[in-house]
């Protein structure tokens, strides 16, 4: 019993022991001086996915990688870069998943942009069988 009670402890103290005792990156949550450069951080945040959350934008996510991909966004848009040339750096670094408007020339998405399509056809063609009136000999 003693020993389910030191593994029971173990288990619940582990997830404590995994976070992370680093500061948060520079920028993770405090402005730029310069309101222009803070609008264009901000609008390419909104279009960048947190690899963490997957369903939020870096700028609405509270995960530590996304903190510190906003630091990073912000940190070269006030280093002067455009917001494209950010967004192309991160996409070479996490792949075009990271942004929520995919290229569609690349072979990896663009079963993403004709998917929606083909399941709307196909959902016709079911929903014109299914409410076709019948024929006289049916």
């Amino acid at each position: 019993m003693k020993r389910l009670l030191i593994l029971v402890s173990i288990c619940l103290v582990a997830p404590v022991a995994a976070q992370t005792s680093l500061p948060p990156a520079p920028y993770a949550d405090r402005q730029l001086d310069d309101p222009q450069q803070e609008a264009a951080a901000r609008d390419l945040m909104e279009e960048l996915r947190c690899l963490k959350c997957q369903s939020q934008s870096i700028a609405d996510s509270n995960a530590p990688m996304a903190g510190d991909m906003r630091s990073q966004v912000r940190e070269k848009i006030a280093a002067g870069e455009s917001p494209e040339a950010v967004r192309s750096w991160l996409v070479e670094r996490y792949g075009n998943w990271v942004s929520y408007d995919p290229p569609i020339a690349s072979v990896v998405t663009w079963p993403l942009w004709i998917a929606p399509i083909v399941l709307l056809l196909a959902a016709l063609w079911l929903a014109r069988g299914r409410f076709r009136k019948p024929k006289d000999g049916e």
